[in-house]
Parts: structure tokens; sequence; C-alpha cells
């Protein structure tokens, strides 16, 4: 199955990327303190708004549409190129007044720097989204890997050199010059001094829904770095900040997987909706039996991976852990619903669940930040925990299937972590009585946990065995 082989090849460069930002997680912890990691996460901030007008959803539009032509190509690449360099010197221009709103004066050397990569990247969206149509992913996957590798070794040396701050910039710099240099050589498609304005009108309607969602988006994944990093300061900011990418690593190694590997397959079949419906469920299917034994296990053995991946230093990012690691899992189910909206052309529906998103987030963040950075994480599942119904209430709608569907697949899983998590917390605890070192408390929790839900998925639910077993290319 083509959306199979799309998945397995995201997943391989999805899953060495992670590696490698545990990897600099890890070792970048403990050249850089938590202030550098904030300020890094308050230009990211900046960077991400910037970021929703670089190509105005129009590479999606590329993979989407069934009929593309030149003229369709050649105008998303020259609109691009006007984003990226508008946008670069929109930031360098804003970039003192960033550095104000946050009161970090070093920050605007940062946000100078960063503001190249918006060129960059628009300059390569045209070639991504040709091979991404062309279900190409392993060339991608290549790209990928090279690219991260190639930056994570640029910004260990940096930080290493006591470069500061400024390896982590470099890391992104190096990370989107590689990746648009080996995506202008992969793909032979070059681009014409051509401009079609009916071409560009025809892609506002789907493009215009979907940059107005990216905007909404923004505000609800980067209102707590912007309050947190006002109120409470960089040092807040950095602790919640590493708990936040600790928690956003399933969302990153199988949601986005499905989704990229998914959104070509299902544009191809928008006019087959039982078709549709039978590929995402069977998505989330997968999904759910590995995000839900992830976040169990992060909640029960959050203090000794904490300590061990991070150092004492970093203690506070296990409280804060504690109700992220649910948030993980609810997000890793609600972000897989935009390519059922896409695919089907209907992004005015993902925009209103957006709106309907970022005022339910934003609303915890200010009401969170009163009582400090744990209380906002708190406020924030709960926000999550809200949004979830009306989000697969429009998206089982959508695909005509009743949402009995859903809970129908999502039961095993959530039951098979439960029954892991009621066997591994007294364990856990007997060993931190005994007074053992991290590393041999999170590795023996690994192990057992592995083997309670592993053995309990192999017994029940043998059809997801079978789909592992499809995607490591075993059966």
């Amino acid at each position: 199955m083509q959306a199979m082989s799309n998945a397995r090849w995201i997943g391989l460069a999805q899953l060495v990327r992670i590696g490698m930002q545990l990897v600099g997680l890890v070792v970048l912890a403990r050249f850089l303190p938590p202030s550098e990691y904030g300020l890094m996460a308050m230009a990211t901030v900046a960077i991400n708004f910037a970021s929703l007008l670089r190509d105005m959803g129009t590479a999606a539009a590329i993979v989407q549409k069934d009929d593309l032509n030149d003229d369709t190509t050649n105008t998303v690449f020259w609109l691009n190129i006007g984003l990226g360099t508008g946008l670069a010197l929109i930031l360098a221009l804003f970039s003192p007044m960033i550095a104000d709103w946050f009161r970090a004066p070093r920050l605007v050397l940062v946000l100078l720097l960063l503001a190249l990569v918006f060129p960059m990247t628009s300059s390569a969206a045209v070639h991504q989204a040709l091979l991404e149509r062309a279900s190409r992913f392993r060339l991608l996957a290549r790209i990928e890997i090279l690219s991260s590798a190639v930056a994570l070794f640029a910004a260990l040396v940096l930080a290493y050199s006591g470069a500061g701050v400024l390896s982590l910039v470099a890391q992104a710099l190096v990370a989107a010059f590689l990746s648009a240099v080996q995506l202008w050589l992969a793909n032979h498609w070059r681009p014409q001094p051509k401009w079609s304005s009916t071409e560009f009108k025809s892609l506002i309607k789907f493009s215009g829904h979907l940059t107005g969602f990216s905007f909404i988006n923004f505000f609800a994944r980067n209102a707590d770095s912007l309050i947190i990093g006002r109120v409470l300061g960089a040092i807040a900011l950095g602790i919640y900040s590493q708990a936040y990418k600790v928690m956003m690593f399933p969302l990153q190694s199988m949601t986005q997987v499905a989704n990229r590997a998914l959104f070509p397959v299902m544009s191809r079949q928008q006019n087959d909706i039982a078709e549709m419906a039978k590929l995402y469920f069977r998505s989330l299917s997968t999904i759910a039996a590995m995000t839900a034994p992830l976040m169990a296990g992060l909640w029960v053995l959050r203090e000794p991976f904490v300590r061990l991946a991070l150092g004492a230093k970093w203690d506070a990012v296990a409280d804060i852990l504690a109700w992220l690691a649910a948030v993980g899992f609810i997000q890793s189910l609600t972000s897989t619903t935009g390519s059922v909206f896409m695919a089907t052309g209907r992004t005015d529906l993902l925009l209103r669940l957006g709106i309907i998103g970022t005022i339910l987030q934003v609303a915890a963040f200010f009401i969170g930040v009163n009582w400090g950075i744990e209380s906002v994480a708190i406020c924030y599942l709960i926000a999550n925990c809200m949004n979830l119904l009306p989000c697969f209430w429009l998206t089982t709608r959508q695909l005509k299937s009743p949402i009995s569907r859903l809970f129908s697949i999502l039961w095993k899983p959530i039951l098979f972590s439960g029954v892991m998590l009621v066997a591994l917390y007294p364990l856990k605890m007997i060993s931190v009585n005994q007074e053992l070192a991290s590393v041999w408390v999170l590795a023996g929790g690994t192990i057992i946990g592995v083997a309670i839900y592993g053995g309990l998925l192999f017994k029940f639910s043998r059809d997801t065995v079978e789909d592992y077993k499809k995607f490591f290319g075993l059966g």
C-alpha cells in the first residue's frame, strides 16, 4: 500500500531526526543553561509567526490539486520567493521591538541570523511539494536525515566552543541551507518567469483558509511562550520549553509521519470517502497504539528520565511533564484530523476548529500563568480535553462515519497503557526507595513496560501488530 510505504520512509527519517534531537537535548543541555534555551524559545515564537506566511498554504495545494499544471507551480514558486525575502526583511526590521517585548537585548542578533532561514526554505518549497505529490519519500528521508545530522554536528561543536545560544541558531541555519540545496538537486523541475493571476485566484480558497488556520494554530502553539516569557522570565520559559519538547516527541514521530504519508494518498482518493475513512481510522489506530504507552511510560518514569537525560539542574521539568504527558497523547490524535480536511478541500472546517482550540488554549495560559508554570501545564491539559470532542465530531462527519467508530479503535491502547501504568508505578516507587540510580530505574521500567504492553497488544490486538510488521517491512 502506498500510504504504508510513504509512512515507512517518513518514519525512518523522523526516527533518526528524533534520535538526533535527543542526543542534542542530552548533550547541549550540559553546555547551555536554561536562560539560553529560553532566549531561543523567545526567538522561535517570532520565527514561527513569520513562518505562517512563508507559502500561504500553496505548497499543500500543489499536493492536493488534481489538475496541476506548470502555470500553478511557477506562480507558487515566485510567490514563495517574494514572501520568503519579504519576511526576512520584516523580521530584521522588527527585531529590536521584539527584543524589547521580551526584555532581552541579546535577542536582536538571534533574530537577525534566523531571518535568513526564510529565503532558504521558500526557494525549495515547490520542489519539496512536488516530491511529496509523487510520494518520493525515500528521497526526502535521505535529504532530511543528512541535513539534520550535519546541523546537529555544527551545533555540538559550537556549543562545546562556548558559542551559547548561537549554537542553536547555527543548527537551524545549516539544516535549512542543506535541505534547500538537496531539494533543488533532487528535483528536475526549474522555475520559469511566469505568473498566472488565474491560477493564483484558484488557490486562494484552499490556501486562504489553510493560512488562516496556520495563524490561529500559531497562537495556540506559542501563546504559552509569549505569556510565560513576558510574565515569568527566561528561566521559567526555558524549563517549560524543555518539557514541551519532550512532550512533542511522539507528535513528531507519529502524527507528522501519518499526515505527510496520508495526505497525498488521501488527496488522490478524495472522491472515495469510504476508502479515505478506512485509511484514516487505520492510521489513527496505529498512532494511538504507539503514543498511549509512550506517554503513560513518560508519566510514570518522568523523574529518572529528566535526571538522566538533562541533568539535576533540570529537575523542575519533571513537574511539568506530569501534566504535559497527557497533552501529548491527546494532541497526537487531534493533530491527525487536519489531513482529512485538507484532502477533501474543506480547509474552512479546519479554520473553525483552529479558532475553537485557540480560544480554549490561550484562555488556559492566561489563567494558569498567575500561579506559575505548572499551573500553565494543568490549564493546558484541561483546554485540550475540552477541544477533543468538537475536533473529532467534525472529522467523523466529514468521513461520514459514526463517532462510535473512533471509540472502538481507541479503547484498547488506552486500557493496555493503564494496565502497564498500574504495574509500573509501585515498581518505580520501590526502586526510588531503594535509591537505585536513575539509569537502572529508567531501563528497568522501560523493559517491563514494553513487555507488559507488547504482550497485551500481541494477545488482544493482532491487527495492530500486523500493521507494525508491514510498516517495518516484515509482513
